[in-house]
């Protein structure tokens, strides 16, 4: 060797081979050597001040360290789902809402990156005229972040937009007059009549009910049991259980209805014990638009049909789902409480149940003045 060149951070030490090789102590205590030699000695000590200015600023790291790959948000988001025990229905929601209202603006940033400010800059570009569908969004995107947070992945959540996560209700609900109900019942075709007043008076979802088989009515005891509810995601339908432990309810059918039940049961249900109440054509389970359909033409014969202010043609201003919502305040004007209305409705938290007892109420004058009536004679 031709001898070695101190400086005052590492050493430089020339090769027989007329070459300089580098090496330092690193801020570890470890010996370190660049990974090449030098054509000549003061390319060497170029490369150890480099190393010296990245161990001042504290930006050195050990030779061969591999860095971690930096986790975009897109990139989060999808583990976040794939680990996620999610309902079918729920997961294909939130499928669409990344895939068109938040990851085409968030999903290639850095997540550790994404500050309040895009945030709040992403939330103001989304469609203000669809409250809900931008309530989701913002909400499903909070969500991700509180994960992102609790599993160490960034510091704190940027979501912190104030009642981003709501919307209040554009569409007021206006449940059907007993007088309408009637009508709508009368505008439906035979097979679906009994569907339109288990779906009011018991205020069944559209998924319990076209999932009820035959020995889910018992005809003796004058109860539904509900057990499952089925969903059409990607184009198939799929049976599950209810979503929470309430769901799972035995739901009393009121006398006045048994005779229409029974009837439905003798002329459009099969004899087997697993034969579907409400089945379509084809014996499968009842896809909504065929529905739809009907419920339409029901609509308009019953004078639930908005009419808009173009040529426009009209629309329904009251969807089959509100049928339950229908029956929810006439369950409340019985004077029911909140936990029978929970039980009735398949509810686990007491909100829902809470809105219904409120429209209710609003019924006062009407029973004020019935009483009225009453005194009268």
């Amino acid at each position: 060797m031709a001898g070695t060149h101190r400086a005052s951070f590492g050493e430089v030490e020339k090769l027989p081979s007329g070459r300089y090789r580098a090496r330092y102590n690193g801020p570890d205590g470890r010996r370190y050597r660049a990974p090449t030699t030098f054509t000549t000695k003061q390319d060497a000590r170029a490369w150890l001040s480099m190393q010296q200015a990245d161990i001042v600023r504290k930006a050195w790291e050990p030779p061969g360290v591999v860095k971690p790959k930096v986790t975009t948000f897109g990139e989060f988001a999808e583990d976040w789902m794939a680990y996620r025990d999610l309902a079918d229905r729920t997961r294909g929601d939130y499928r669409k809402l990344l895939d068109q209202q938040i990851l085409p603006t968030l999903g290639a940033l850095p997540l550790a990156s994404i500050t309040y400010d895009d945030i709040r800059k992403w939330h103001k570009k989304l469609d203000s005229k669809t409250p809900t569908l931008r309530a989701h969004a913002y909400g499903l995107t909070a969500t991700i972040f509180r994960s992102a947070e609790n599993d160490g992945k960034i510091s704190a959540s940027p979501c912190k937009i104030r009642g981003a996560g709501t919307a209040k209700r554009v569409r007021k609900i206006r449940p059907a007059t007993l007088d309408e109900l009637a009508s709508l019942t009368a505008a439906m075709p035979d097979q679906f009549k009994a569907m339109v007043l288990l779906a009011s008076w018991c205020a069944l979802r559209f998924g319990e009910l076209t999932e009820l088989r035959r020995s889910d009515v018992d005809t003796e005891r004058a109860v539904i049991r509900v057990r499952r509810g089925v969903v059409r995601t990607e184009g198939e339908f799929r049976v599950k259980t209810p979503k929470t432990e309430a769901g799972v309810r035995d739901v009393a059918i009121p006398p006045h209805m048994m005779p229409v039940v029974v009837d439905h049961l003798r002329d459009h249900v099969g004899t087997r014990a697993d034969s579907l109440v409400f089945p379509a054509k084809h014996g499968g389970h009842l896809a909504p638009s065929t529905l739809y359909r009907h419920w339409y033409r029901a609509c308009e014969v019953s004078g639930r049909w908005r009419l808009r202010k173009t040529d426009e043609p009209g629309k329904p201003d009251m969807t089959f789902h509100d049928l339950r919502h229908t029956g929810a305040v006439l369950a409340a004007a019985t004077g029911a409480t909140l936990a029978e209305l929970m039980a009735r409705l398949g509810h686990s938290t007491p909100q829902a149940a809470m809105r219904y007892q409120h429209a209710a109420q609003g019924r006062d004058v009407e029973i004020a003045s019935l009483l009225s009536k009453l005194a009268a004679g």
